[in-house]
This record gives C-alpha cells, structure tokens and sequence, in this order.
C-alpha cells in the first residue's frame, strides 16, 4: 500500500473491505455473544479494530479484528474479575504494559515459549468452541449468552447438551446452518479456483447473504422460520448518554 496515495488501489480495496465488512459484522456479534459481552460492545471492537488501528498502523499485512479464539478467555475473565466493566480496565492495563513491553523491544521474549503451547491452547480453543456450537447449530438455544465451563449449573455437562439439542431441532435454524456450511466448503474446496468472480465474493459472505434471504422469505413461519429467541437482539441508543451507557 501507498501511503502518499490512498486510493492507488481503490479499485481493488473497496469490493475487499465490502466483503470484510459483511463477514465481520455477524463475528463481532458471534464473538461478544460467544463472550458474555455486552452485543454492542462487539461492534465497538470491531469499528476501532478495523478502522482506528487500521489507521494508525505501519503494517501492510496486519490483521486486526474480532478473534475467536479468544472468546474462552474473556468469558472466563469476566467471570473471574466479577464484571464487563472491571475486564475492561484489565484490557487497559495489559495494553499498557504491551505498549511498555514494545518500548523496551521485550517481544523477543516470545521465542522462549514453544510453539507447540501456544498451538495446544489454540487447538484446545477452537475444540470448545465447535462442541459449543453444535446445540445451536440444531437451534437449540438454552443458554442463549454462551458457556465455555464444562460443568454447568443446571447438572449438564458439555456432551449431555449435545444429546440433548437432538430433542430440540429447529428446522430452520438446521436448514440455514446446512446450507450456510455447505456454501463455505464449496466455495473454499471448489469454486475459488474456477474464476475472478469467486476470489473477489468470499464465500462467507454467501453464506451470511443466504441466511438472510432465508429468514426474510420464512418470516411468519411456525415451522420454517427462525424463532424470535434465536435472533440476535442488538440495542439501539436513543441520545449520546444511552450510547456510552450500553457500551
């Protein structure tokens, strides 16, 4: 990218950050979901990862944006620290000592930690996260804010709640998470290598792009359509205080 001249490769970074965008939007919700965050709080993250820090940095190449695998961790922390809000300040604090740590060039300090802890966690991670997914893939939505402990209060463990969302599929929910699946796996297995048109339209975009036109055309249906309790509720600020308030 050329700095002096922004929009050098305009033509190519606006069908990109459309794509980034509509594929970005539902992580963030999914994620703060996934968290125990507050919803609004995801979309936050996501403008100030994608945008401010886009902004700002040097690199060509980095990514910034909602991550997944972190989700375990800040649902944990939240819990840990007793609230949103104290989590945040941690976040704060960390950022500081990051921000001291690279002033004093300390990032050599993460060769000494084997590659093969950092992938184990990873790997661990992304574990939780599919087994946690799999009740509301079926649309089995019990525990709507998310629950990465094992154990659960109510006696169920992460396995039972799987055998259980099999008593509770939702047709609509299984239909759109099917089709939305299958769309990924063709679009990264066989159509990105058929042409421009399936480089350039990413296939989860597709997929987001599908589940709504699915939701709208069942809308009003009892047994097709998407339950009211499976839908993602964002709040909506009425002035600037309500604003600072839901975040």
């Amino acid at each position: 990218m050329n700095s002096s001249n922004p929009f050098k490769n305009l033509k190519s970074d606006l069908p990109s950050s459309i794509v980034v965008f509509f594929v970005a939007l539902p992580l963030c919700l999914g994620i703060a979901l996934a968290s125990g965050a507050p919803l609004f709080s995801g979309l936050i993250a996501g403008i100030v990862g994608g945008v401010v820090v886009g902004a700002i940095s040097k690199s060509s190449v980095g990514v910034s944006g909602p991550a997944a695998g972190l989700a375990a961790i800040v649902l944990t922390a939240i819990g840990t620290l007793g609230s949103f809000e104290n989590f945040l300040l941690a976040v704060v604090l960390g950022g500081v000592i990051q921000f001291l740590f690279g002033i004093l060039r300390a990032g050599v300090i993460g060769y000494y930690f084997p590659s093969s802890v950092i992938k184990g966690m990873l790997t661990g991670i992304g574990i939780i996260i599919v087994l946690k997914q799999i009740p509301h893939f079926f649309g089995y939505n019990s525990n709507p804010e998310g629950n990465f402990a094992f154990f659960k209060v109510d006696g169920e463990n992460t396995f039972s709640e799987i055998l259980n969302a099999i008593n509770f599929i939702s047709p609509g929910a299984t239909i759109i998470a099917l089709f939305a699946l299958a769309i990924l796996l063709l679009w990264s297995e066989v159509l990105n290598d058929k042409g421009k048109f399936f480089k350039l339209v990413q296939g989860p975009l597709v997929a987001v792009a599908a589940g709504i036109i699915y939701f709208i055309s069942t809308k009003g249906s009892t047994q097709w359509g998407i339950s009211p309790d499976l839908l993602v509720s964002v709040p909506v600020p009425e002035d600037a205080t309500s604003f600072f308030r839901t975040v």
